[in-house]
């Protein structure tokens, strides 16, 4: 573990987002103690400089996993009370606050149900000029897939946390995996979950780049708890000032972990994070 840690600072040690980062966090106050946020003792200081000056700066959250607890089916997921409440006032106090979502920004909007907030759905697709022409050819596949489908418009996701063999429920949907590339598509795992989507060059990163753009920021956080936030994570390189949080579980991918500047365990753990910023 302690290798695995020297290897991460000596890493980011090389890097120039990197040291204009440290250059940021020169003010922090190492006493207070955080003990459910796990990361390295680098994190808590990006953290700590982000929230010093929040006009410069945006918050881009996931919402299943991270905002919402994960539950059995996708429709039941709610974001709870309290943290709609600190969403709402974190949205008065930064640049920015956007929630990024594998849902369509309708769908995330009425989950999240905080209208201060921005909203960027489907993987980034909404605003991608070739991802419309492609909903005709994901309908027609997901019509003969014998399996429930969460139908999303432009994407589509087979869940399987339910099934009894979970085993046996991956085998069959690999089958289907295979299918949907065989007609064009890209096909992709998460937990304990099959996504379709158009071969489109659009993802999380792509939305994450675009919302930051459009605002002129250079300061950013970003938390998700899956493997296609991991491509938010990439597009914070060369910012200013970056904060990747890992929203932990047992179904997180390793490389999640690896990557985050901060690891929290689950989505209660992240409000406490929320509330100190």
């Amino acid at each position: 573990m302690r290798d695995q840690q020297q290897q991460r600072d000596d890493h980011e040690a090389a890097a120039d987002p990197e040291e204009r980062a440290e250059e940021a966090c020169d003010e922090t106050d190492e006493d207070q103690p955080h003990r459910r946020i796990l990361g390295r003792v680098s994190g808590q200081k990006l953290l700590d400089a982000l929230a010093r000056e929040p006009e410069r700066a945006a918050l881009l959250l996931d919402v299943d996993g991270v905002l919402a607890p994960i539950v059995a089916r996708p429709e039941d997921a709610a974001v709870p009370d309290e943290t709609r409440a600190e969403l709402d006032r974190l949205a008065g106090r930064y640049a920015l606050v956007a929630a990024v979502s594998g849902r369509s920004s309708e769908d995330a909007r009425r989950i999240v149900g905080v209208p201060a907030l921005a909203y960027a759905g489907s993987h980034g697709l909404e605003t991608a000029p070739d991802a419309e022409r492609w909903r005709t050819t994901l309908q027609n596949f997901i019509a003969g897939v014998d399996w429930p489908v969460e139908d999303k418009g432009l994407t589509a996701s087979f869940h399987y946390r339910t099934a009894a063999d979970q085993d046996a429920a991956r085998a069959e949907l690999e089958q289907v995996a295979a299918q949907a590339v065989a007609v064009g598509l890209r096909a992709r795992f998460g937990r304990k979950v099959l996504e379709l989507l158009p071969p489109i060059d659009a993802d999380k990163g792509t939305a994450v780049r675009e919302l930051l753009s459009q605002r002129g920021l250079g300061r950013a956080l970003y938390a998700g708890d899956d493997t296609t936030d991991l491509d938010a994570f990439d597009a914070l390189d060369g910012l200013e000032l970056a904060v990747r949080v890992a929203v932990a579980s047992n179904e997180s991918p390793a490389e999640l972990r690896e990557r985050a500047d901060v690891v929290v365990e689950g989505s209660s753990a992240f409000l406490e994070l929320l509330r100190r910023l």
